[in-house]
């Protein structure tokens, strides 16, 4: 079982306003709200976060940029991650969570 698997387990089982959905031609996670806020695709995790989390993550290295098959149109709220564990998998998707519906996230 992948990262993002195991992650989007535990927040769906915890969290019952979260439902799974296609994102991209991929299984992705929605809040309450409707709102896309993760996916995997290609073995990444991809996450929607505020246009300079997403230049601090890719200049750390820790990201790289979400390009939908257009390099010349990244899109600016979306980046590629490998956590390294479930755990900062999951919290990846909670601060994604929190970027698409503040009120709701925990």
């Amino acid at each position: 079982m992948s990262v993002f698997a195991q992650a989007s387990q535990e927040l769906l089982d915890a969290e019952p306003a979260l439902s799974e959905g296609r994102m991209l031609h991929n299984m992705g996670l929605r809040g309450g709200n409707g709102k896309f806020f993760a996916f995997e695709r290609r073995g990444d995790v991809v996450v929607k976060l505020p246009a300079p989390r997403v230049a601090e993550l890719i200049a750390s290295g820790d990201g790289t940029v979400m390009d939908r098959g257009q390099p010349d149109r990244p899109l600016r709220e979306w980046v590629c991650l490998r956590p390294v564990d479930a755990d900062a998998c999951l919290a990846y998707m909670r601060e994604a969570w929190s970027f698409v519906e503040p009120d709701a996230a925990s």
